[in-house]
């Protein structure tokens, strides 16, 4: 494959994502992207920040009518920008609304884009210009892993494996043979929120919606917008919350999950609520989605088409398919039959005291399923106690409990080397948009509650 469409959809008069202005149609896409790329600067690096969905597809597509590079890094904080601007002079930043920039040269969607759109549509209709390609081999996107386990990594993506990375998911969901409007709790800079929405919608035939809902009553509003069948794309986290509210929901025909891992009993309560099947994607940021299940039907993974798993000892590279090069993952994988595997926890996440092992991911179900217990994780800090012994520290959000309370239900659950010394309650843990804990925000929390002697 030399050159790939920007879009597998042919129809121009096909909708192509919902927004509160109306459907925008693959037309209307099209004559949008090619405004903006007349009106960007020359530059090699787009930093997309935009938080609406279809400003970022805009900007996404007229950045590869110019030849550009997305930067999608998955936090916007002034730190990040600065590291950007050091390694990757000459960006440019495409915003849709206020953001703290510092000095990045940037350009702003205009307020009157609806107005803009209407005329770009209009033209559109009179050249009716055909999908444009791309070569296969373009940097097309740059995205950074969140930081979870230490500071951003840049990951590049080229265009072919892109497109083939969304025609893979949308095969293994069954949306090439019925595409579905999506609804995204997660932002679509993100590697999951960029796969399972946008590229979903250029290489699925899917039609997305172009906000980002957050809370269980804005998640409901976005679905209502859009035709069935449905598609809602989150997390464990955003799902728990909104399950929780008990709010009344339009018919969803399909559930994803990703970021973390879902517990059989959240998926049940899912399931039952909405009637809609839950599925989960695996996979990372550095090798892009590599496996789907349904929850519900076992704790096997079936891979997506194309994609292999090589084993040496306990150690699995993802290769072929979609996945850029070969990539060490860093989970521990036991291969089965037809195309399927089973994970058994990170090996970064592989506990040993005194003898004894375990994974914070075990011990993070565990403490989740207490009880009382909103939410909570588990802390394994570099430094040694005293005594030579790395001590496990816990971060509880648990209203109406004390740390006594949770300790005593944890040791019903866990081996007691396990507990955690100290057990600490906090009113909210520092979860990033995805729901995730990077792992920076983590030693922030035990450097101030416990390094320092709070509690």
């Amino acid at each position: 494959m030399n050159s790939a469409p920007l879009l597998a959809q042919t129809q121009l008069d096909a909708v192509f994502a919902w927004t509160p202005d109306g459907p925008r149609s693959v037309g209307d896409y099209l004559a949008d992207a090619e405004w903006l790329a007349g009106q960007l600067p020359a530059a090699g690096y787009l930093l997309n920040l935009c938080h609406d969905r279809y400003r970022f597809a805009v900007g996404f597509a007229a950045g590869l009518l110019r030849g550009m590079t997305s930067l999608q890094p998955s936090s916007q904080s002034p730190e990040t920008f600065r590291r950007l601007q050091a390694e990757y002079p000459g960006l440019v930043c495409l915003c849709d609304g206020a953001a703290d920039t510092l000095d990045l040269p940037r350009f702003d969607f205009p307020a009157d884009f609806s107005t803009i759109s209407t005329v770009n549509r209009k033209n559109q209709a009179k050249t009716k210009s055909a999908i444009p390609e791309f070569p296969a081999d373009h940097l097309a996107a740059i995205l950074f892993t969140s930081g979870s386990t230490g500071l951003p990594q840049a990951q590049r993506k080229t265009w072919g494996k892109l497109v083939a990375n969304g025609r893979a998911e949308a095969i293994a969901l069954g949306l090439d043979r019925q595409p579905h409007a999506i609804v995204g709790t997660v932002p679509v800079q993100h590697s999951y929120g960029f796969e399972s929405t946008f590229l979903l919608a250029l290489h699925g035939g899917c039609a997305f919606w172009a906000g980002k809902p957050f809370y269980p009553q804005d998640i409901a509003g976005a679905l209502a917008a859009v035709p069935q069948p449905r598609l809602l794309v989150t997390t464990p986290f955003h799902l728990s919350a909104l399950l929780s509210a008990e709010i009344e929901l339009p018919p969803v025909d399909m559930l994803l999950s990703a970021t973390a891992p879902l517990s059989t009993t959240l998926a049940a309560q899912a399931e039952a609520r909405t009637g809609a099947p839950m599925l989960e994607i695996y996979g990372s940021t550095e090798s892009g989605q590599l496996a789907s299940r349904r929850t519900t039907d076992g704790a096997a993974w079936t891979l997506l088409p194309d994609v292999s798993l090589e084993q040496s000892g306990d150690d699995t590279v993802a290769c072929a398919g979609h996945v850029e090069g070969r990539v060490p993952l860093s989970d521990l994988i036991e291969l089965l039959p037809d195309q399927r595997f089973l994970l058994h926890g990170r090996h970064a996440d592989l506990i040993n005291i005194a003898g004894k092992r375990t994974s914070l991911a075990y011990l993070n179900h565990q403490l989740g399923a207490v009880p009382g217990v909103v939410d909570g994780a588990f802390f394994l800090p570099d430094e040694e106690g005293p005594d030579g012994i790395t001590r496990l520290t816990a971060f509880v959000v648990a209203p109406g409990m004390t740390a006594r309370q949770v300790t005593l239900e944890l040791r019903q659950r866990i081996d007691a080397i396990f507990l955690p010394r100290p057990l600490v309650l906090v009113d909210q843990l520092p979860r990033n948009s995805t729901g995730k804990l990077p792992r920076g925000e983590l030693q922030a929390l035990y450097a101030e509650k416990v390094s320092h002697g709070g509690r």
